[in-house]
Protein backbone atom coordinates (compact mmCIF):
# COMPACT_ATOMS: atom_id res chain seq x y z
CA UNK A 1 0.00 0.00 0.00
CA UNK A 2 1.35 3.15 -1.03
CA UNK A 3 2.06 5.83 1.91
CA UNK A 4 -0.60 8.40 0.23
CA UNK A 5 -3.48 5.78 0.79
CA UNK A 6 -2.29 4.60 4.24
CA UNK A 7 -4.07 6.93 6.55
CA UNK A 8 -6.98 7.43 4.12
CA UNK A 9 -10.45 6.72 5.79
CA UNK A 10 -13.97 4.78 4.33
CA UNK A 11 -16.88 6.92 4.18
CA UNK A 12 -18.13 4.66 6.37
CA UNK A 13 -15.64 5.30 9.13
CA UNK A 14 -15.49 8.98 8.54
CA UNK A 15 -19.19 9.01 9.44
CA UNK A 16 -19.11 7.10 12.36
CA UNK A 17 -16.45 9.46 13.71
CA UNK A 18 -18.77 12.59 13.00
CA UNK A 19 -21.45 10.89 14.83
CA UNK A 20 -19.84 10.35 17.77
CA UNK A 21 -18.14 13.99 17.63
CA UNK A 22 -21.81 15.19 17.30
CA UNK A 23 -23.04 12.85 20.44
CA UNK A 24 -19.84 14.24 22.39
CA UNK A 25 -21.06 17.51 21.71
CA UNK A 26 -24.40 17.81 22.33
CA UNK A 27 -23.41 16.06 25.85
CA UNK A 28 -21.83 18.82 26.65
CA UNK A 29 -24.05 20.74 25.35
CA UNK A 30 -26.72 19.27 28.13
CA UNK A 31 -24.36 19.54 31.00
CA UNK A 32 -23.89 23.40 30.20
CA UNK A 33 -27.74 23.55 29.79
CA UNK A 34 -28.29 21.46 33.31
CA UNK A 35 -25.42 24.00 34.65
CA UNK A 36 -27.34 27.10 33.33
CA UNK A 37 -30.86 25.24 34.94
CA UNK A 38 -29.03 24.47 38.26
CA UNK A 39 -27.76 28.07 38.76
CA UNK A 40 -31.35 29.44 37.35
CA UNK A 41 -32.71 27.22 40.12
CA UNK A 42 -30.75 28.36 43.27
CA UNK A 43 -30.92 31.80 41.89
CA UNK A 44 -34.60 31.37 42.01
CA UNK A 45 -34.74 29.82 45.49
CA UNK A 46 -31.92 32.44 46.68
CA UNK A 47 -34.57 35.57 45.03
CA UNK A 48 -37.58 33.81 47.22
CA UNK A 49 -35.88 32.99 50.30
CA UNK A 50 -34.99 36.96 50.57
CA UNK A 51 -38.39 38.27 50.01
CA UNK A 52 -39.22 35.60 52.12
CA UNK A 53 -37.23 36.10 54.89
CA UNK A 54 -36.05 39.40 54.47
CA UNK A 55 -38.12 42.18 56.73
CA UNK A 56 -35.95 45.33 56.39
CA UNK A 57 -37.81 46.77 53.57
CA UNK A 58 -40.69 47.01 55.94
CA UNK A 59 -39.01 48.55 58.95
CA UNK A 60 -40.24 51.81 60.09
CA UNK A 61 -37.20 53.25 62.12
CA UNK A 62 -38.41 56.64 63.38
CA UNK A 63 -41.95 55.59 64.66
CA UNK A 64 -39.78 52.10 66.10
CA UNK A 65 -37.60 54.60 68.02
CA UNK A 66 -40.37 56.96 68.95
CA UNK A 67 -42.83 53.87 69.92
CA UNK A 68 -40.27 52.06 72.30
CA UNK A 69 -39.19 55.59 73.71
CA UNK A 70 -43.19 56.51 74.57
CA UNK A 71 -43.35 52.76 76.35
CA UNK A 72 -40.65 53.30 78.77
CA UNK A 73 -41.77 56.09 81.17
CA UNK A 74 -43.80 54.33 84.36
CA UNK A 75 -46.38 56.70 85.51
CA UNK A 76 -49.74 57.93 86.04
CA UNK A 77 -52.26 55.25 84.52
CA UNK A 78 -49.33 52.97 83.22
CA UNK A 79 -48.24 52.49 86.97
CA UNK A 80 -51.47 51.78 88.11
CA UNK A 81 -51.82 49.33 85.02
CA UNK A 82 -48.76 47.74 86.18
CA UNK A 83 -50.38 47.12 90.22
CA UNK A 84 -53.40 45.90 89.01
CA UNK A 85 -51.47 43.62 86.58
CA UNK A 86 -49.59 42.42 89.34
CA UNK A 87 -52.50 41.58 91.54
CA UNK A 88 -54.47 39.48 89.06
CA UNK A 89 -51.16 37.26 88.45
CA UNK A 90 -50.62 37.10 92.07
CA UNK A 91 -54.52 35.82 92.11
CA UNK A 92 -54.01 33.41 89.44
CA UNK A 93 -50.88 31.97 91.38
CA UNK A 94 -52.18 31.45 94.26
CA UNK A 95 -55.44 29.43 92.94
CA UNK A 96 -53.50 27.50 90.43
CA UNK A 97 -55.06 29.22 87.83
CA UNK A 98 -52.84 29.42 84.44
CA UNK A 99 -56.22 31.67 82.67
CA UNK A 100 -55.88 34.07 85.07
CA UNK A 101 -51.93 34.50 85.14
CA UNK A 102 -52.35 34.91 80.69
CA UNK A 103 -55.01 37.43 81.30
CA UNK A 104 -52.57 39.58 83.75
CA UNK A 105 -49.63 39.06 81.34
CA UNK A 106 -52.19 40.44 78.44
CA UNK A 107 -52.55 43.75 80.59
CA UNK A 108 -49.00 43.69 81.96
CA UNK A 109 -46.96 46.98 80.34
CA UNK A 110 -43.74 45.28 81.54
CA UNK A 111 -42.20 45.40 78.37
CA UNK A 112 -41.04 49.17 77.76
CA UNK A 113 -38.25 49.64 79.72
CA UNK A 114 -36.51 46.41 78.58
CA UNK A 115 -36.53 47.23 75.04
CA UNK A 116 -35.50 50.68 75.81
CA UNK A 117 -32.34 49.03 77.45
CA UNK A 118 -31.84 47.38 74.22
CA UNK A 119 -32.48 50.13 71.78
CA UNK A 120 -30.20 52.81 73.99
CA UNK A 121 -27.49 50.55 73.43
CA UNK A 122 -28.16 49.96 69.90
CA UNK A 123 -28.38 53.16 68.62
CA UNK A 124 -25.51 54.57 71.27
CA UNK A 125 -28.51 56.75 73.07
CA UNK A 126 -27.21 57.08 76.41
CA UNK A 127 -29.90 59.40 77.80
CA UNK A 128 -32.46 56.99 76.84
CA UNK A 129 -30.41 53.92 78.40
CA UNK A 130 -30.58 56.19 81.76
CA UNK A 131 -34.45 56.67 81.76
CA UNK A 132 -34.83 52.69 81.08
CA UNK A 133 -32.34 51.70 83.61
CA UNK A 134 -34.48 53.93 86.23
CA UNK A 135 -37.89 52.66 84.69
CA UNK A 136 -36.63 49.67 84.73
CA UNK A 137 -35.66 49.79 88.57
CA UNK A 138 -38.73 51.51 89.56
CA UNK A 139 -41.03 48.75 87.54
CA UNK A 140 -39.32 45.69 89.76
CA UNK A 141 -39.41 48.15 93.05
CA UNK A 142 -43.10 48.27 92.45
CA UNK A 143 -44.18 45.17 91.24
CA UNK A 144 -42.29 43.02 94.46
CA UNK A 145 -43.74 45.63 96.40
CA UNK A 146 -47.37 45.17 95.27
CA UNK A 147 -47.23 40.58 94.88
CA UNK A 148 -45.15 41.02 99.17
CA UNK A 149 -48.30 42.79 100.29
CA UNK A 150 -50.52 40.88 98.36
CA UNK A 151 -48.88 37.41 99.84
CA UNK A 152 -48.11 39.34 103.20
CA UNK A 153 -52.20 40.46 103.62
CA UNK A 154 -54.25 37.32 101.99
CA UNK A 155 -54.86 34.42 104.56
CA UNK A 156 -55.14 32.06 101.84
CA UNK A 157 -51.54 31.43 100.26
CA UNK A 158 -49.72 27.54 99.41
CA UNK A 159 -47.17 26.38 97.16
CA UNK A 160 -48.79 26.10 94.06
CA UNK A 161 -47.47 24.37 91.10
CA UNK A 162 -47.53 28.06 89.06
CA UNK A 163 -45.29 29.22 91.59
CA UNK A 164 -42.57 26.33 92.34
CA UNK A 165 -42.58 26.71 88.47
CA UNK A 166 -40.51 30.20 88.57
CA UNK A 167 -38.19 29.07 90.95
CA UNK A 168 -35.87 26.92 88.92
CA UNK A 169 -35.20 28.16 85.52
CA UNK A 170 -33.69 25.83 82.73
CA UNK A 171 -32.80 26.14 79.17
CA UNK A 172 -36.19 26.39 77.95
CA UNK A 173 -36.87 29.63 80.20
CA UNK A 174 -33.20 31.20 78.27
CA UNK A 175 -34.54 29.97 74.60
CA UNK A 176 -38.05 30.85 75.27
CA UNK A 177 -36.82 34.68 76.60
CA UNK A 178 -34.40 35.10 73.43
CA UNK A 179 -36.89 33.92 70.87
CA UNK A 180 -39.68 35.83 72.47
CA UNK A 181 -37.64 38.52 72.64
CA UNK A 182 -36.93 38.61 68.82
CA UNK A 183 -40.43 38.29 67.83
CA UNK A 184 -40.95 41.28 70.23
CA UNK A 185 -38.74 43.36 68.44
CA UNK A 186 -39.37 42.31 64.53
CA UNK A 187 -43.15 43.04 65.41
CA UNK A 188 -42.37 46.79 66.77
CA UNK A 189 -40.44 47.63 63.67
CA UNK A 190 -42.52 46.52 61.27
CA UNK A 191 -44.45 49.82 59.95
CA UNK A 192 -47.88 49.12 61.94
CA UNK A 193 -48.51 47.34 65.10
CA UNK A 194 -49.06 43.40 65.22
CA UNK A 195 -50.86 43.51 68.71
CA UNK A 196 -51.42 39.78 68.97
CA UNK A 197 -47.45 39.10 68.62
CA UNK A 198 -47.17 41.21 71.22
CA UNK A 199 -49.30 39.63 73.48
CA UNK A 200 -48.12 36.67 72.36
CA UNK A 201 -44.61 37.32 73.40
CA UNK A 202 -45.92 38.86 76.61
CA UNK A 203 -46.91 35.50 77.35
CA UNK A 204 -43.97 33.56 76.14
CA UNK A 205 -41.12 35.75 77.85
CA UNK A 206 -43.67 35.57 81.18
CA UNK A 207 -41.95 38.47 83.14
CA UNK A 208 -44.75 39.01 85.50
CA UNK A 209 -45.53 35.49 87.29
CA UNK A 210 -41.29 35.40 88.09
CA UNK A 211 -41.78 38.97 89.87
CA UNK A 212 -45.20 37.59 92.08
CA UNK A 213 -43.12 34.47 92.91
CA UNK A 214 -40.41 36.68 94.06
CA UNK A 215 -43.03 39.13 96.46
CA UNK A 216 -44.69 35.51 97.08
CA UNK A 217 -40.82 34.71 98.90
CA UNK A 218 -40.11 37.88 100.58
CA UNK A 219 -43.70 37.72 102.20
CA UNK A 220 -42.79 33.81 103.55
CA UNK A 221 -39.56 34.44 104.43
CA UNK A 222 -38.39 31.62 101.45
CA UNK A 223 -35.53 33.19 100.19
CA UNK A 224 -34.87 29.76 97.72
CA UNK A 225 -38.37 31.15 95.96
CA UNK A 226 -36.81 34.76 96.18
CA UNK A 227 -33.50 34.04 94.43
CA UNK A 228 -34.66 31.39 91.97
CA UNK A 229 -37.85 33.35 90.80
CA UNK A 230 -35.60 36.56 90.22
CA UNK A 231 -32.64 34.78 88.49
CA UNK A 232 -35.44 33.51 86.13
CA UNK A 233 -36.81 37.06 85.44
CA UNK A 234 -33.12 38.63 85.16
CA UNK A 235 -33.06 35.60 82.52
CA UNK A 236 -36.25 37.32 80.81
CA UNK A 237 -34.85 40.40 80.70
CA UNK A 238 -31.43 40.04 79.66
CA UNK A 239 -32.36 37.95 76.91
CA UNK A 240 -35.18 39.89 75.76
CA UNK A 241 -33.12 43.08 75.68
CA UNK A 242 -30.16 41.13 73.64
CA UNK A 243 -32.86 40.35 70.93
CA UNK A 244 -33.48 43.54 70.83
CA UNK A 245 -29.83 44.73 70.37
CA UNK A 246 -29.38 42.16 67.68
CA UNK A 247 -32.26 43.15 65.32
CA UNK A 248 -31.97 46.74 65.83
CA UNK A 249 -27.91 46.41 64.79
CA UNK A 250 -29.23 43.85 61.63
CA UNK A 251 -31.40 46.32 60.54
CA UNK A 252 -28.77 49.32 60.83
CA UNK A 253 -30.78 51.41 63.23
CA UNK A 254 -28.95 55.00 62.84
CA UNK A 255 -26.40 55.69 65.60
CA UNK A 256 -26.91 58.78 67.64
CA UNK A 257 -25.12 61.50 66.68
CA UNK A 258 -23.80 64.12 69.07
CA UNK A 259 -22.49 67.59 68.48
CA UNK A 260 -19.29 66.96 70.64
CA UNK A 261 -16.86 63.99 68.69
CA UNK A 262 -15.49 63.77 72.89
CA UNK A 263 -19.08 63.22 73.91
CA UNK A 264 -20.28 61.00 71.09
CA UNK A 265 -16.93 58.75 71.42
CA UNK A 266 -17.42 58.64 75.27
CA UNK A 267 -20.92 57.87 75.06
CA UNK A 268 -20.30 55.02 72.27
CA UNK A 269 -17.74 53.39 74.71
CA UNK A 270 -20.20 53.40 77.49
CA UNK A 271 -22.58 51.91 75.66
CA UNK A 272 -20.55 48.88 74.28
CA UNK A 273 -19.26 48.28 77.74
CA UNK A 274 -23.29 48.41 78.68
CA UNK A 275 -23.70 46.11 76.09
CA UNK A 276 -20.91 43.66 76.51
CA UNK A 277 -21.81 43.72 80.39
CA UNK A 278 -25.07 42.22 79.33
CA UNK A 279 -24.02 40.14 76.93
CA UNK A 280 -21.34 38.14 79.14
CA UNK A 281 -23.93 37.10 81.81
CA UNK A 282 -26.39 36.35 79.19
CA UNK A 283 -24.04 33.96 77.72
CA UNK A 284 -22.82 32.44 80.92
CA UNK A 285 -26.32 31.88 81.79
CA UNK A 286 -26.97 30.44 78.99
CA UNK A 287 -24.09 27.45 79.03
CA UNK A 288 -24.64 27.07 82.68
CA UNK A 289 -28.50 26.45 82.68
CA UNK A 290 -27.72 24.50 79.33
CA UNK A 291 -25.57 22.28 81.31
CA UNK A 292 -27.23 22.33 84.38
CA UNK A 293 -30.56 20.81 81.80
CA UNK A 294 -28.10 18.32 80.74
CA UNK A 295 -27.40 17.10 84.05
CA UNK A 296 -30.80 16.96 85.09
CA UNK A 297 -31.67 14.81 81.80
CA UNK A 298 -29.19 12.52 82.55
CA UNK A 299 -29.84 12.19 86.18
CA UNK A 300 -33.61 12.19 85.08
CA UNK A 301 -33.27 9.04 82.51
CA UNK A 302 -30.96 7.51 85.25
CA UNK A 303 -33.24 7.50 88.03
CA UNK A 304 -35.77 5.90 85.12
CA UNK A 305 -34.00 2.93 83.60
CA UNK A 306 -31.69 1.88 86.32
CA UNK A 307 -33.58 2.49 89.19
CA UNK A 308 -37.40 2.92 89.21
CA UNK A 309 -37.62 -0.12 86.69
CA UNK A 310 -36.13 -2.08 89.56
CA UNK A 311 -38.36 -3.81 91.35
CA UNK A 312 -35.73 -5.03 94.58
CA UNK A 313 -34.92 -1.11 94.71
CA UNK A 314 -37.44 0.89 96.77
CA UNK A 315 -36.42 4.19 95.97
CA UNK A 316 -37.54 7.45 97.84
CA UNK A 317 -37.15 10.74 95.53
CA UNK A 318 -36.08 13.86 97.09
CA UNK A 319 -35.48 17.64 95.79
CA UNK A 320 -31.84 17.23 96.87
CA UNK A 321 -30.88 14.01 95.15
CA UNK A 322 -28.94 15.42 92.68
CA UNK A 323 -26.55 18.50 93.58
CA UNK A 324 -24.75 20.51 90.90
CA UNK A 325 -22.37 22.52 92.77
CA UNK A 326 -20.88 19.55 94.83
CA UNK A 327 -21.38 17.10 91.96
CA UNK A 328 -22.92 14.02 94.01
CA UNK A 329 -26.25 12.03 93.64
CA UNK A 330 -27.48 11.40 96.99
CA UNK A 331 -30.06 8.22 96.55
CA UNK A 332 -32.06 7.25 99.43
CA UNK A 333 -34.03 3.85 99.45
CA UNK A 334 -36.02 2.39 102.17
CA UNK A 335 -34.35 -0.88 102.61
CA UNK A 336 -31.15 -2.67 101.89
CA UNK A 337 -29.08 -2.08 98.93
CA UNK A 338 -26.41 -5.12 98.24
CA UNK A 339 -23.06 -4.51 97.64
CA UNK A 340 -23.61 -6.16 94.19
CA UNK A 341 -26.54 -3.64 93.14
CA UNK A 342 -24.23 -0.41 94.47
CA UNK A 343 -21.69 -1.83 92.35
CA UNK A 344 -23.73 -2.41 89.45
CA UNK A 345 -25.02 1.42 89.77
CA UNK A 346 -21.52 2.40 89.43
CA UNK A 347 -21.05 0.80 86.80
CA UNK A 348 -24.34 1.64 84.77
CA UNK A 349 -23.77 5.73 86.01
CA UNK A 350 -21.07 5.38 83.55
CA UNK A 351 -23.16 5.01 80.53
CA UNK A 352 -24.54 8.31 81.25
CA UNK A 353 -21.71 11.01 79.96
CA UNK A 354 -22.84 13.72 81.99
CA UNK A 355 -22.74 12.22 85.55
CA UNK A 356 -19.51 10.76 84.61
CA UNK A 357 -17.49 12.49 87.16
CA UNK A 358 -20.62 12.69 89.78
CA UNK A 359 -20.20 10.96 93.18
CA UNK A 360 -22.92 8.19 93.90
CA UNK A 361 -24.14 8.25 97.47
CA UNK A 362 -26.46 5.55 98.51
CA UNK A 363 -28.55 6.01 101.36
CA UNK A 364 -29.89 2.53 102.49
CA UNK A 365 -31.30 1.28 105.90
CA UNK A 366 -30.39 -2.22 106.13
CA UNK A 367 -33.19 -2.26 109.02
CA UNK A 368 -36.08 -1.62 106.77
CA UNK A 369 -36.30 -4.39 104.77
CA UNK A 370 -37.30 -6.73 107.76
CA UNK A 371 -39.06 -4.15 109.13
CA UNK A 372 -41.15 -4.14 106.13
CA UNK A 373 -41.34 -7.59 105.90
CA UNK A 374 -42.56 -8.11 109.66
CA UNK A 375 -45.22 -5.50 109.02
CA UNK A 376 -46.49 -7.24 105.87
CA UNK A 377 -46.62 -10.35 107.49
CA UNK A 378 -48.67 -8.37 110.47
CA UNK A 379 -50.93 -7.15 107.98
CA UNK A 380 -51.59 -10.43 106.23
CA UNK A 381 -51.76 -12.05 109.76
CA UNK A 382 -54.62 -9.47 110.40
CA UNK A 383 -56.38 -10.33 107.04
CA UNK A 384 -56.78 -13.88 107.87
CA UNK A 385 -58.26 -12.77 111.39
CA UNK A 386 -60.72 -11.05 109.84
CA UNK A 387 -61.34 -13.16 107.22
CA UNK A 388 -62.11 -15.73 109.17
CA UNK A 389 -63.88 -13.12 111.93
CA UNK A 390 -66.47 -12.64 108.78
CA UNK A 391 -66.99 -16.60 107.73
CA UNK A 392 -67.60 -17.71 111.55
CA UNK A 393 -70.57 -14.70 111.43
CA UNK A 394 -71.22 -15.79 107.86
CA UNK A 395 -71.74 -19.13 109.14
CA UNK A 396 -74.31 -18.14 112.28
CA UNK A 397 -76.29 -16.07 109.92
CA UNK A 398 -76.92 -19.08 107.91
CA UNK A 399 -77.68 -21.64 111.06
CA UNK A 400 -80.18 -18.64 112.07
CA UNK A 401 -81.68 -18.20 108.63
CA UNK A 402 -82.31 -21.96 108.17
CA UNK A 403 -83.68 -22.11 112.20
CA UNK A 404 -86.19 -19.37 110.55
CA UNK A 405 -86.97 -20.72 107.01
CA UNK A 406 -87.97 -24.37 109.36
CA UNK A 407 -89.95 -22.04 112.15
CA UNK A 408 -91.91 -20.20 109.16
CA UNK A 409 -92.88 -23.77 107.32
CA UNK A 410 -93.78 -24.69 110.26
CA UNK A 411 -96.42 -21.11 110.88
CA UNK A 412 -97.37 -22.05 107.50
CA UNK A 413 -98.41 -25.53 107.93
CA UNK A 414 -99.95 -24.81 111.17
CA UNK A 415 -102.54 -22.50 109.57
CA UNK A 416 -103.34 -24.42 106.81
CA UNK A 417 -103.63 -27.93 108.35
CA UNK A 418 -105.73 -29.21 111.76
CA UNK A 419 -103.93 -30.97 114.28
CA UNK A 420 -104.78 -34.13 112.85
CA UNK A 421 -103.50 -33.10 109.36
CA UNK A 422 -99.86 -34.76 108.19
CA UNK A 423 -97.46 -32.79 107.92
CA UNK A 424 -96.53 -31.33 104.04
CA UNK A 425 -92.99 -31.70 104.42
CA UNK A 426 -92.63 -35.21 105.24
CA UNK A 427 -95.93 -35.75 102.79
CA UNK A 428 -94.05 -34.08 100.12
CA UNK A 429 -90.37 -35.81 100.87
CA UNK A 430 -92.15 -38.77 101.03
CA UNK A 431 -93.47 -38.87 97.78
CA UNK A 432 -90.75 -37.83 96.07
CA UNK A 433 -88.91 -40.63 97.40
CA UNK A 434 -91.20 -43.21 96.63
CA UNK A 435 -92.25 -41.92 93.17
CA UNK A 436 -89.15 -40.85 91.79
CA UNK A 437 -90.46 -39.05 88.69
CA UNK A 438 -92.09 -36.54 90.52
CA UNK A 439 -90.79 -33.34 89.07
CA UNK A 440 -93.68 -30.94 91.05
CA UNK A 441 -95.53 -31.75 93.94
CA UNK A 442 -98.47 -30.12 95.82
CA UNK A 443 -102.00 -30.75 97.63
CA UNK A 444 -104.70 -28.62 99.00
CA UNK A 445 -108.56 -29.07 100.33
CA UNK A 446 -110.95 -27.37 97.84
CA UNK A 447 -114.19 -26.02 98.79
CA UNK A 448 -116.89 -27.59 96.27
CA UNK A 449 -120.94 -27.43 96.32
CA UNK A 450 -122.83 -29.90 93.23
CA UNK A 451 -126.22 -28.22 94.10
CA UNK A 452 -125.26 -24.68 95.65
CA UNK A 453 -126.55 -26.01 98.96
CA UNK A 454 -124.38 -28.59 100.53
CA UNK A 455 -120.44 -28.18 100.91
CA UNK A 456 -117.82 -31.10 100.51
CA UNK A 457 -114.48 -30.93 100.89
CA UNK A 458 -112.36 -32.94 98.66
CA UNK A 459 -108.08 -33.19 98.11
CA UNK A 460 -106.46 -32.36 95.07
CA UNK A 461 -102.81 -33.29 94.64
CA UNK A 462 -101.58 -31.24 91.89
CA UNK A 463 -98.36 -33.00 90.38
CA UNK A 464 -95.97 -32.72 87.07
CA UNK A 465 -93.53 -35.95 85.73
CA UNK A 466 -90.72 -35.88 84.28
CA UNK A 467 -91.23 -35.80 80.30
CA UNK A 468 -89.67 -39.03 79.44
CA UNK A 469 -91.95 -41.21 81.07
CA UNK A 470 -94.87 -42.32 78.53
CA UNK A 471 -98.78 -41.50 79.18
CA UNK A 472 -99.60 -44.95 79.85
CA UNK A 473 -96.72 -45.39 82.58
CA UNK A 474 -97.65 -41.94 83.98
CA UNK A 475 -101.64 -43.58 84.16
CA UNK A 476 -99.95 -46.32 86.39
CA UNK A 477 -98.04 -43.76 88.70
CA UNK A 478 -100.93 -41.82 89.31
CA UNK A 479 -102.99 -44.68 90.40
CA UNK A 480 -100.40 -45.74 92.47
CA UNK A 481 -99.55 -42.07 93.68
CA UNK A 482 -104.12 -41.96 94.38
CA UNK A 483 -103.99 -45.05 96.48
CA UNK A 484 -100.84 -43.77 98.67
CA UNK A 485 -102.23 -40.16 99.04
CA UNK A 486 -105.51 -41.80 100.48
CA UNK A 487 -103.83 -44.14 103.11
CA UNK A 488 -101.34 -41.01 103.85
CA UNK A 489 -104.04 -38.51 104.20
CA UNK A 490 -106.77 -41.06 105.59
CA UNK A 491 -109.42 -39.77 103.04
CA UNK A 492 -111.54 -41.34 100.77
CA UNK A 493 -111.06 -39.59 97.29
CA UNK A 494 -107.86 -37.84 96.18
CA UNK A 495 -108.22 -36.16 92.97
CA UNK A 496 -105.03 -35.76 90.59
CA UNK A 497 -104.39 -33.08 88.61
CA UNK A 498 -101.42 -32.89 86.27
CA UNK A 499 -99.27 -29.29 85.67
Amino acid sequence: MSDENKFNFSDEEAGRMTNEMNKEQAVEDKKDAVKKDAQGLFASIKTFLHELLDFRDDTDREATITAIKHDIPFKGATAWILVCSIFVASIGLNANSTAVVIGAMLISPLMGPILGVGLSIAINDIDTLKKSLINLATMIVLSLLTAFLFFYLFPLSEDTSELMGRTRPDIRDVLIAFFGGLALIIARTKKGTIASVIFGVAIATALMPPLCTAGYGLAKGNWQFFGGAMYLFTINTIFIALATFLVLKILRFPMLKYANSAKRKRTSRIAMGVAIIVMIPAIWTFLTVLQESRYQRDFDNFVKNEIESNSNLWYQKRDNDLDIETKTMNLHFNGDVSDEMITDLQNEKKNYINLSDFELIINANKTRSADRLMESLDRAYADLDRKDNVIDGLQTQIENLQKSITNLNQQIESKNTNINAVSFSSLSRDAKIKFNDLEYFGYAKMLESKDFINIDTVTIAHVRWKVKLSDSLVLNKERDLQKWLKNELKVDTVFIRRN
